[in-house]
């Protein structure tokens, strides 16, 4: 996800320098007018948005505060409560707890923190269609509509920083849903000896219907798994989903069972497409 939104950032006319653990995987920014950085501190510096953009809390946070880290080179605090100039803009889908610490370490360091996490998939991304779901200082948000102008087709400010990451929870657990329900419905279809497109026709253009079902259901129908969203991201977004609904009080079983079936589905395919949750459904030798 990083990788194009990095380029449509400098495509845009925004000045990125960009930094990735592995190089080779950014070099080819430098085309689109990126520079490519050996550490995240040489990405920081002089910038006046750090935007991050991670698998998980962890690593967030590691690569603003580790060694070399991008807050290394921010410079001293004014004292009057900010770093002058600095926001940081955290994009990375990493959950509330992990949102809170991120929120608690740019206190520390007195820079505004926006959380901003986005809803898509690869396609999305490359094309600059993702939807950017914004929460923080409303002061800051002509500073940051040109970043999300060049990246999504959509931004919705939706209040304080960590309301962004609640929406992108309420919002996965649906993804999550509609992708699980459309992998076991097709296996369930195989299982009674049906042709699994009578039920795509079925539903076709009713209410029933909606596009990302048809997305998914073509992918598994043609045993397609080509990665637009990992499976073993998707398992660690399920986690993120139900550690929030306990967190918050709310009985979510679903939740729960789809947490637990995609750690599962992770642990063989987690480097295939999301869609691959079905062969942990499929009958013997039908997902092969």
């Amino acid at each position: 996800m990083g990788f194009p939104m990095a380029r449509n950032l400098a495509r845009s006319g925004i000045s990125v320098r960009a930094w990735n653990r592995s190089r080779d995987k950014a070099e080819p920014l430098a085309k689109d007018g990126a520079q490519v950085c050996d550490s995240p501190a040489e990405a920081a510096e002089g910038a006046s948005v750090i935007l991050t953009m991670l698998a998980d809390a962890d690593a967030v946070l590691d690569v603003v505060t580790g060694e070399r880290g991008a807050f290394s080179a921010l410079p001293p605090a004014t004292g009057s409560g900010t770093v002058d100039g600095v926001i940081w803009l955290q994009m990375s889908t990493i959950g509330e707890a992990g949102t809170e610490r991120c929120a608690d370490l740019a206190g520390q360091h007195e820079i505004p923190f926006v959380d901003a996490p986005v809803l898509g998939t690869r396609q999305p991304a490359e094309q600059g269609k993702l939807v950017v779901l914004a929460s923080g200082p409303a002061t800051l948000r002509a500073r940051l509509d040109p970043i999300f102008d060049a990246i999504g087709q959509k931004t919705l400010w939706v209040g304080e920083a960590g309301a962004g990451t609640r929406l992108k929870l309420v919002t996965n657990n649906w993804v999550l849903t509609v992708t699980e329900g459309t992998a076991e419905t097709i296996a369930l279809a195989e299982g009674f000896g049906l042709d699994p497109q009578l039920f795509f026709e079925a539903v076709s253009g009713g209410t029933l219907d909606l596009p990302y079902l048809q997305i998914k259901g073509k992918a598994i129908m043609s045993r397609d798994f080509t990665p637009a969203f990992q499976l073993k991201l998707a398992a660690k977004d399920a986690a993120l989903v139900a550690e929030a609904a306990e967190r918050h009080h709310v009985d979510a079983p679903l939740t729960r069972v789809l947490r637990d079936r995609l750690a599962e589905g992770a642990r063989e395919h987690g480097d295939k497409d999301m869609s691959a949750t079905y062969l942990t459904s499929a009958r013997s030798g039908s997902g092969n």
